[in-house]
């Protein structure tokens, strides 16, 4: 099981913070340092002292941590143009050795399209699977070739498809709780499969569909990895653990069924219980200020215990 850090940086961190996060998660052994892709703070908080540009943010982290994978969950395809947005992400990639895994999502908060100016057009899920095609083609394109694509909301005409990414392919994650095309979309274009913030029956539920989708493309399932991101709060004192789901606005009760709360001890069984879904990789959500002081607590009593 992959472990990895993900943060929420709209609601209030600047680059050194998220800095430092990711290079204790590199130093505790944690496998990836993933972060959101939001423009406006959300829950009543002020988000000081503003919001941070994800991809500015991964090319600073990989320039100054050298083993962790670094990428977002999830990038917004309403935030950028698919040509830029493949040239970005392949350039972080070659500036981190071949470390980054593109999160792509539609984009959701109306609020803060409005905020920046951002046209938030009703019809996102078609413009989001044009740039999953625009932009695992022009890094599928060869060398020396160009590539053509005439879609209803994109058009790219004679492009020589550069840069290239270090990783090929470099990995590709869709998720979502939707039944019928995110499942066709993450079978057609994914290499990783997240299931956000859900409970077990939930993932169970989805993973089903995306494997069906996946058998009717004709993709080995082994191709397609499962992965859940979850709010954690791990403490070895119950009243911890429902500080830190207080802290981020959470019923521990209904992280009982939805996160990761309570003891090392019982955050490994439940962890466990998602791994027997197929899920191989989870993405932790912890709470602040103390974050620093939790991973420490994970990497000493729960990572050791997931192999």
């Amino acid at each position: 099981m992959e472990v990895c850090i993900v943060t929420e940086p709209q609601q209030g961190a600047d680059y050194d913070t998220l800095l430092g996060i990711a290079q204790t998660a590199e130093d505790l052994g944690f496998d990836g340092f993933f972060r959101s892709d939001h423009y406006l703070a959300m829950d009543a908080v002020d988000g000081l002292p503003g919001p941070t540009d994800a991809w500015i943010t991964l090319a600073g982290l990989a320039r100054e941590t050298s083993r962790i994978r670094l990428g977002t969950l999830v990038s917004a395809a309403t935030f950028r143009l698919p040509g830029p947005l493949a040239i970005a992400v392949a350039q972080v990639d070659r500036m981190s050795g071949g470390r980054v895994e593109l999160g792509l999502g539609t984009g959701w908060f109306a609020e803060e399209h409005a905020a920046y100016g951002i046209p938030f057009p009703p019809n996102r899920f078609d413009h989001f699977e044009e740039q999953l095609a625009i932009i695992t083609g022009l890094w599928d394109t060869p060398i020396g070739r160009t590539f053509d694509f005439d879609g209803v909301h994109y058009r790219l005409t004679d492009s020589p498809a550069l840069p290239k990414p270090v990783q090929d392919p470099l990995p590709i994650i869709v998720g979502g709780q939707g039944p019928h095309r995110t499942p066709w979309l993450a079978a057609r274009y994914a290499t990783e499969f997240n299931m956000p913030y859900s409970s077990l029956s939930n993932s169970a539920r989805q993973f089903d569909r995306v494997r069906a989708a996946a058998r009717t493309a004709g993709r080995a399932l082994g191709s397609l990895t499962f992965s859940n991101a979850l709010v954690t709060c791990v403490a070895t004192d119950r009243g911890e653990v429902a500080r830190q789901a207080a802290l981020m606005g959470f019923d521990p009760a209904e992280l009982q069924t939805t996160g990761l709360t309570g003891s090392p001890a019982e955050v490994v069984d439940r962890i466990g219980r998602y791994a027997e879904l197929g899920s191989s990789r989870v993405y932790l959500l912890v709470a602040e200020p103390e974050r620093h002081v939790t991973m420490e607590l994970i990497a000493d009593r729960v990572l050791p215990q997931l192999g």
